[in-house]
């Protein structure tokens, strides 16, 4: 049986009770997440980590938005194309004001998320992008044990979208093909024979993942897929979304189960 483990942004701006956008219980979360991978080393065939990696200049951080009144938005404002339109949030840089305003109409035409602001977070090269200690180890002790290397993913970059899923942004730029569907990932997890995943956060990353993942995969494949359910929390305030989230896609052939007792 292929065991494929998708960990999604197991890093420490969000798993780090002092990261930039800690996620509530994401530490422990990470701990148990590392412990299951040092148990079950010898069964565990590929690992695939995301890795969210952003530019301190993005259309979902404060700097890129401001008001009348020369301020930008504190962290998780939410700009909706209203906001826009009326000119309660305007583009702080007036080349880009028609862009972004298209943006926010694309995230509500494509029924993706109202544009949130957060605070600056897994800035490329920074300490808060690298990966939290206790899985950085466990996938440190996997590669010498198995001789293989991990399947690092990194999403993001582009300053112009939002990119919760690993397999696709939000809105598609169509000058820049990582923010396009990643075939290749799909391709080589549908390969597999059972999908554990689990992450940061279950709100937003983890779940777009899952659900562009099965969406690209066709309905009986979804059944590989494994929710670690408590290897993954919600971002706070967003707790009904992750639940949504995991009944949707368990009504879908989705499967939960807790990080001690996957393939014990």
């Amino acid at each position: 049986m292929k065991v494929h483990l998708l960990i999604v942004d197991p890093q420490v701006d969000f798993c780090s009770p002092k990261g930039a956008l800690p996620v509530n219980g994401a530490d422990q979360d990470m701990i148990r997440l590392g412990a299951m991978i040092d148990r079950l080393r010898n069964k565990i065939d590929d690992i695939h980590v995301t890795l969210d990696s952003h530019h301190e200049v993005h259309i979902a951080h404060p700097i890129w938005w401001i008001n009348s009144a020369g301020q930008h938005p504190n962290p998780f404002t939410l700009i909706s194309e209203d906001d826009v339109t009326k000119g309660v949030w305007r583009a702080t840089n007036p080349s880009t004001q028609e862009r972004s305003l298209k943006y926010v109409q694309s995230l509500k035409a494509n029924n993706r998320y109202v544009l949130c602001i957060w605070p600056p977070h897994c800035l490329i090269s920074s300490v808060g992008s690298t990966v939290v200690e206790p899985v950085h180890n466990a996938l440190i002790e996997w590669c010498r044990n198995r001789f293989k290397k991990v399947d690092y993913v990194p999403k993001g970059s582009n300053c112009f979208t939002e990119n919760y899923s690993v397999v696709r942004a939000d809105v598609i730029d169509d000058n820049d093909p990582t923010t396009m569907l990643n075939t290749n990932l799909i391709k080589v997890l549908a390969d597999a024979d059972i999908i554990p995943f689990g992450g940061e956060a279950l709100s937003h990353c983890v779940k777009n993942s899952a659900e562009d993942i099965a969406n690209s995969f066709g309905e009986e494949n979804i059944k590989k897929l494994v929710l670690l359910e408590d290897c993954s929390s919600s971002v706070g305030g967003f707790e009904q979304l992750g639940k949504d989230f995991v009944v949707s896609m368990m009504k879908r052939g989705m499967k939960v189960a807790k990080s001690t007792e996957f393939l014990a």
